[in-house]
């Protein structure tokens, strides 16, 4: 377990920016993070768990904790069922189990930057495919009972982008997460996303190459910036900064009033609401790609994501995301909610 104190973070997210940890602890084992988490705990101390650093948005003040640096590792398949140590790179596990296995149910979120733990965390989700639809179980350390604990797909409390762990998050900590995959003979899991199936000509719903299905989200997603190159400043984002508005019926119908809604995305959601797209609210609310003069401006290739083009603080990215929300805001009447995680900051 390695210890660093006043150490930087902001190499250690994908936006590169946020200010130093008061103490940074590197864990290669799930004893190791167990103990990390009941030091800080006994001391009383603020505690931040880091995986990947793809979803957050650290203030440029850093933390005054300790944080929690997840690196293990494992890759375990049991015919179909796949266990993943919370440290793995999701995106060379989705790589894994489409090249090397020919395992389908996660192939659609190929590309995805971050660590597997996090995934159960946020429902990770992209292409018409999220995790709760394949993870069975999730093991994580419990801070309340001061134990292991394992929580079937039920007991995670999947919602879009959202989850048990999210709406606790102060108290598990996770440590593996176990999947149940299928062998379709080569194919993919049935097409969803209406990009994808234009993409292939075929209609949603059929199955189509499981590995042409995961190149072809690989090149969808490069052509939004959406994957990590340490050269092209659209890449150094969170991914999509704003989660897709989901309106209850009196919302809608508000929505609908406004000009120029004709034509917005819709897409039925639970308990009779109506999902639209944050990217297209965006863009119709004069927010193109590129958009913004300063070190933290809107990509040039996708409107959801935002992005630090080399020397962006904390604050500078904050700025421009309030006054997208706002200009969202006053132009559709639609409240814009940030999908990263905001340390010691807020929108």
């Amino acid at each position: 377990m390695l210890v660093e104190n006043d150490a930087p973070l902001a190499p250690l997210t994908t936006l590169r920016l946020g200010g130093p940890a008061r103490r940074l602890v590197t864990a290669h084992t799930d004893d190791e993070v167990i103990a990390a988490v009941r030091e800080a705990d006994a001391a009383g101390e603020p505690l931040l768990v880091l995986g990947g650093g793809s979803n957050l948005v650290i203030g440029d003040a850093g933390f005054p904790g300790t944080v929690l640096r997840i690196a293990t590792t494992g890759f375990a398949l049991d015919g179909t069922v796949l266990e993943l140590a919370a440290g793995e790179v999701w995106s060379e596990a989705v790589t894994r189990t489409v090249r090397e296995h020919g395992l389908a149910g996660i192939e659609f979120l190929a590309g995805i930057p971050g660590s597997a733990g996090a995934t159960p965390v946020q429902n990770v989700g992209a292409y018409g495919q999220e995790v709760a639809q394949t993870v069975t179980e999730v093991v994580a350390y419990d801070r309340a009972a001061g134990e292991v604990v394992t929580l079937g797909n039920a007991e995670c409390a999947f919602s879009y982008r959202h989850s048990r762990f999210k709406a606790e998050p102060d108290r598990y900590v996770v440590l593996r997460v176990r999947f149940a995959l299928a062998d379709h003979a080569g194919l993919s899991t049935p097409v969803k996303y209406a990009e994808v199936a234009r993409h292939f000509g075929v209609e949603q719903g059929e199955r189509v190459p499981l590995v042409e299905a995961y190149d072809a989200v690989l090149g969808l997603r490069a052509g939004k910036g959406m994957v990590l190159d340490p050269a092209d400043h659209d890449t150094w984002s969170a991914g999509s900064f704003f989660t897709n508005p989901v309106l209850t019926a009196a919302q809608y119908e508000s929505f609908r009033t406004r000009p120029g809604t004709e034509n917005a995305p819709a897409y039925p959601a639970p308990e009779g609401c109506t999902k639209t797209s944050a990217a297209w609210l965006i863009d119709r609310a004069g927010f193109g790609k590129g958009y913004g003069d300063g070190p933290a401006t809107l990509s040039t290739k996708h409107t959801l994501a935002l992005t630090n083009r080399g020397a962006a603080t904390a604050e500078d990215l904050l700025a421009l995301a309030r006054e997208i929300r706002d200009g969202v805001r006053e132009a559709f009447g639609v409240e814009l909610v940030n999908e990263p995680v905001m340390v010691g900051v807020k929108l």
